[in-house]
């Protein structure tokens, strides 16, 4: 009789521990029941209560620190402002104005011409990559002409140390920054001058007179180069004297062997 007790008091602990155990696994439902803080709605409607009130804070003291009725309409304020300071009124009509004339880039340098080419565009440049800046200017200056489509006469004196020398003598100086430009005989200027001009429409208005190119041309002897190699010594420098019978400087090429393009550099 004492075996059947305790079995009947050990079964109804298993069953009161199973019955705990399924009150234990639903407690976190329960929990969330009995707490709907911590629920996802009430946080959201908290958190836009929140920002509700800090914009009714900002609109108080905005409203506290301005004064409209104070504070003149933004036309009156600029024109009272303009009123007060005429001179920074006379620098703004100032800056609107262009600083040179049509065709005043000749005439402050008419003293300065280049013999023999009253019919042309002369451009001093140099293709040398070895200071950036002026390789970058020389490259601007040949991409506006080019753009206008006009025959130029390029002297690059990095292929030709003679025309750097003829730029010394016409311009005066030992020391000349690269480029220059000549338009019909006259002395323009260099990067700048030209920049200026393209940017008012003054250097369209100038060369409407000279020849244009086709579209797309290039010289199919010497690719744009301006320059061959000397077919006298074949770009060598150097011929050979028979009478004499020793090997002389070629007198019809320059110091790098080349002579100017037969078809578009006369």
């Amino acid at each position: 009789m004492a075996d059947s007790g305790s079995d009947s008091e050990l079964a109804s602990n298993q069953k009161s521990s199973l019955f705990n155990r399924s009150l234990t696994m639903q407690q976190p439902k329960t929990f969330v029941d009995h707490h709907p803080s911590l629920g996802r709605a009430s946080s959201i409607r908290k958190f836009y209560s929140s920002i509700e009130s800090f914009k009714g804070k900002v609109l108080k003291l905005r409203n506290f620190f301005e004064s409209p009725k104070s504070q003149p309409a933004p036309a009156a304020a600029d024109k009272l402002h303009l009123q007060a300071q005429p001179q920074f009124q006379s620098q703004l009509l100032s800056r609107l104005k262009p600083t040179k004339s049509l065709g005043s880039s000749f005439s402050n340098n008419s003293s300065i011409r280049l013999p023999g080419t009253e019919d042309r565009i002369v451009l001093y440049f140099t293709s040398l990559h070895g200071i950036r800046r002026t390789y970058e200017d020389c490259y601007a200056v040949r991409t506006i002409f080019r753009g206008f489509r006009v025959w130029v006469d390029e002297r690059d004196v990095s292929m030709d140390l003679a025309y750097k020398k003829e730029l010394q003598c016409v311009l005066g100086e030992k020391k000349v920054s690269l480029p220059q430009v000549f338009i019909g005989g006259t002395y323009v200027g260099g990067a700048d001058a030209i920049r200026q001009m393209y940017e008012t429409g003054e250097l369209a208005k100038i060369l409407e007179r000279f020849p244009k190119k086709a579209p797309g041309f290039v010289c199919e002897c010497c690719g744009d180069e301006r320059f061959v190699p000397c077919t006298n010594c074949d770009g060598s420098r150097k011929v050979f004297d028979e009478d004499e019978g020793v090997l002389k400087r070629c007198l019809e090429c320059n110091e790098n062997g080349l002579v100017r393009c037969p078809e578009c550099g006369s």
